[in-house]
């Protein structure tokens, strides 16, 4: 039977903040806060995103709208300094660099139970040897489904990256790459293979205050690997200095991976229609 996060909250919106598990476990979005509608694509003005953004208070903000694309080529961009953020339930494709970036010493975040498809460059985490400010970047990726992506599921560099409970299938480079200096401890997740078998790739790229290049580290507990997907761990290199979870969280909900987990990712992660909240003032 498989057990799935959130399962006591997910009839109400409202009920999810403050509930994320991982990194991003202090995000409480909203919570008290009223509601506000983004009614067009306008770059800013009345029923704008960027107004919505601007308020200083708490607020709930609810999409009417679809379509469009902003300045930026991420379809979710978050950086400089942001802190705290919980990215559930998005179904994200064809975009024009990446599906989601985070970047610039932005850190405490989970993405979970999202969809990925049709795409190449899926999720950078870290965004060059020059930013070594990224050390302090810390993000959890749990139960999300890459459907096809190409690559980046996610490439990391510098930061901490815990993986557990996703589902990453017929990638076209690699699956999951570690970067210079970066640390990633995948748990319990499935990865399948199309054509490309090799799951982890590493990268030497040199931090801009270091005199050595360095590639990355990943540490692999309780994955599965079908259709002959290939981890390539690298052996005698300080598996054993990559970061435990347990660290920075007690708990967090997880099962083996299995063919049940592996069909209800297929149903159960991106967009879904939740009741809104309905008891507070409108914000516009």
């Amino acid at each position: 039977m498989v057990s799935l996060p959130y399962a006591h909250v997910d009839s109400c919106l409202r009920a999810l903040a403050g509930q994320a598990e991982g990194f991003g476990r202090f995000a409480i979005g909203g919570l008290h806060g009223p509601v506000y509608f983004v009614t067009n694509l306008s770059d800013d003005g009345p029923g704008s995103l960027r107004e919505g953004c601007r308020r200083k208070e708490p607020l709930w903000i609810v999409f009417e709208v679809s379509g469009g694309r902003g300045h930026d080529v991420d379809g979710i961009q978050i950086k400089p300094n942001s802190r705290h953020i919980w990215i559930d339930r998005c179904s994200l494709r064809d975009y024009d660099d990446g599906l989601i970036d985070i970047t610039r010493q932005s850190t405490d975040i989970t993405v979970s139970r999202c969809y990925f498809t049709q795409h190449d460059k899926t999720m950078l985490i870290g965004a060059d040897p020059s930013h070594v400010g990224d050390r302090c970047i810390r993000v959890t990726i749990h139960h999300c489904l890459f459907d096809g992506t190409r690559q980046r599921h996610p490439r990391l560099r510098f930061g901490k990256v815990h993986l557990y409970n996703n589902y990453t299938r017929n990638w076209g480079i690699y699956a999951v790459c570690a970067s210079v200096e970066s640390q990633i401890y995948s748990q319990c997740n499935i990865y399948e293979a199309g054509q490309k078998k090799k799951a982890f790739e590493y990268y030497t790229e040199k931090a801009a205050d270091k005199l050595e290049a360095k590639s990355g580290l990943i540490r692999s507990e309780g994955d599965i690997f079908l259709k002959g997907a290939q981890a390539q761990l690298l052996t005698g290199v300080g598996e054993e200095c990559v970061f435990h979870p347990s660290e920075y969280y007690p708990t967090w909900t997880m099962e083996a991976p299995s063919d049940s987990l592996q069909q209800i990712l297929q149903i159960c992660t991106g967009w879904q229609s939740i009741p809104r909240p309905a008891d507070v003032m409108i914000a516009n």
